[in-house]
């Protein structure tokens, strides 16, 4: 049985069932309503901290689904997942190919510099302040990428930023 129809959840089932009625009114192929369910049911585990299956759903759904830009979704959440396992090095190269398909995700563009600046904090605990400066630098980049999509948000990236004098802002 679908996860889908089995959450108890009453979110989840509110948009199951808002989604199910979408699916059969919008015009789309057998395939991207098969990707559909398997990105919701991957985003249900998701959101209960079941990532295994979740990742099996999104990995599902990845083969089926054709668009760049629903794609870029699913590999944001691979991502996620991976940031979530503490496994970062993959979890940039999820976002990476994510905002190949897609470059207006500054949520990917912010899960990165949270990953760089957690490195950066990682290397200067072990003394070594020029890696420590090149992950900050990085982490800089990423956060000026997604406040520039986003302006307003990320109001701690934009504070950091201006504390460490690597952006100046108008």
């Amino acid at each position: 049985m679908p996860r889908s129809r089995i959450n108890g959840n009453f979110i989840d089932k509110t948009f199951s069932i808002v989604a199910n009625i979408l699916l059969r009114i919008i015009p789309t192929t057998s395939g991207e309503k098969e990707a559909f369910t398997y990105y919701r049911d991957g985003m249900s585990a998701q959101s209960e901290g079941n990532y295994a299956e979740a990742l099996q759903n999104y990995y599902e759904a990845m083969r089926l689904e054709i668009d760049p830009y629903d794609r870029s979704y699913i590999l944001y959440n691979i991502g996620l997942i991976h940031t979530s396992n503490g496994e970062h090095t993959k979890a940039l190269e999820y976002y990476f190919r994510a905002l190949e398909r897609n470059p207006f995700l500054p949520q990917a563009f912010n899960n990165m510099a949270v990953i760089c600046h957690y490195r950066g904090e990682q290397a200067i605990q072990q003394g070594d302040s020029e890696i420590a400066e090149a992950w900050s630098d990085q982490a800089a980049e990423y956060w000026k990428q997604a406040i520039a999509l986003t302006p307003g948000n990320y109001i701690e990236a934009h504070n950091w930023l201006k504390i460490t004098r690597r952006f100046e802002f108008e």
